[in-house]
């Protein structure tokens, strides 16, 4: 896809659309390119015409306001993450969300407030609309890229994070059974930020609480917000 837009005007109209708008307490930020109405069609061309559409809102936690404490109740899916050669699952495509539409309704459905899936070979992939991060002796250990897993902005800051706090990070393959014997669990990303799992298919992950690893991460993820963590990595940017 051509993007008619370079990178700073595409960074300027988040910064405008915030502004703007006055959401001065917090925003999530959509941009979405996709196809223009030249051709519906499934015959796409590098020089199809892309459109450009910039969405706002001010929006709580995602998986609910107590959620960021006191943790979330996860559920195996009976749905499987795609196989990498299916679709580019590293892309944040739209039609790549159906899977995970699909996972949370089904795990909402049978009183779970989030789903996680499996990939192709059965092993750990990711939640719905999140990744996940499985803490064991001191150490974070979180998928690979090979289990079709979105390379994730907040992914890849936890993993920073981590690294500053002299923490242990392993990109490995995780079997199922290890998300119950768990220390800690919790999901990543710009919606759901870091959320802990209390427990798994209604196994409860450690003491059932917040562990001590996942709010260390979390202090410095959240101080980054209010200014008591120093934005060694560059990551903020002032809206005017």
């Amino acid at each position: 896809m051509n993007v008619p837009y370079s990178h700073q005007e595409l960074k300027n109209a988040c910064q405008i659309i915030v502004s703007s708008n006055d959401l001065n307490e917090g925003a999530y930020i959509r941009p979405i390119a996709f196809r223009s109405y030249d051709d519906l069609g499934l015959h796409a061309h590098n020089n199809d015409a892309i459109d450009v559409v910039v969405a706002a809102w001010e929006w709580g936690p995602y998986l609910g306001n107590a959620s960021l404490n006191d943790g979330v109740d996860a559920c195996v899916s009976s749905w499987n993450k795609i196989n990498p050669n299916t679709v580019p699952f590293m892309a944040k495509a739209s039609g790549n969300y159906l899977s995970g539409t699909l996972v949370a309704m089904e795990a909402r459905q049978n009183g779970y407030d989030e789903g996680i899936l499996l990939d192709s070979k059965g092993m750990v992939s990711e939640g719905a609309g999140e990744n996940i991060f499985m803490v064991k002796d001191g150490n974070l250990y979180t998928p690979p890229l090979s289990s079709s897993v979105l390379d994730g902005i907040t992914r890849d800051a936890v993993i920073k994070i981590a690294g500053s706090l002299k923490l242990g990070v392993i990109e490995t393959e995780i079997p199922r059974e290890q998300l119950y014997i768990a220390d800690e669990l919790f999901f990543t990303g710009t919606a759901v930020e870091i959320t802990p799992i209390k427990s798994v298919d209604k196994i409860t992950i450690g003491t059932g609480t917040k562990g001590p690893v996942t709010a260390q991460i979390q202090k410095v993820f959240f101080g980054l917000f209010d200014g008591s963590t120093e934005d060694s990595w560059g990551w903020l940017e002032p809206v005017e």
